[in-house]
């Protein structure tokens, strides 16, 4: 098993790896909506500007052991308004993976997320 720490990734805002990898699957961190260069910045406004920072920040991790969005196999998204935000969360994820290749997916309202976040993700990849 492999547990990656990406030097450029967003700061943790708890105890543990980006990503864990084992037999070739990479299992990546629910990731928050902060800024890498700044994590005490405020917060993105809006579900959509949000959702945007955590797959950039997906994608930091993602990279940092040379792979893509391309390689997702599932993704768990949580939502701490979930009425008021998944049609917006709906209209925007296809934007971010090649037409037809969207990986599986689960939505799911939550009561809070860390930082104060509208919205975290979190991956499993498959290495080719």
């Amino acid at each position: 098993m492999l547990h990656h720490m990406i030097a450029s990734g967003p700061r943790p805002v708890a105890p543990f790896s980006h990503a864990v990898e084992a037999d070739g699957w990479v299992f990546v961190t629910g990731q928050m909506p902060t800024d890498p260069a700044a994590p005490d910045a405020p917060l993105p406004e809006g579900v959509e500007a949000q959702t945007r920072r955590v797959v950039e920040n997906l994608k930091v991790v993602l990279g940092g052991i040379g792979l893509g969005l391309e390689h997702v196999t599932m993704a768990r998204i949580y939502l701490t308004q979930f009425e008021r935000d998944y049609a917006a969360l709906n209209a925007l994820w296809p934007t971010f993976f090649e037409a037809g290749k969207l990986p599986a997916r689960t939505t799911v309202g939550v009561t809070a997320l860390a930082v104060g976040a509208l919205v975290e993700i979190d991956l499993v990849a498959r290495r080719p």
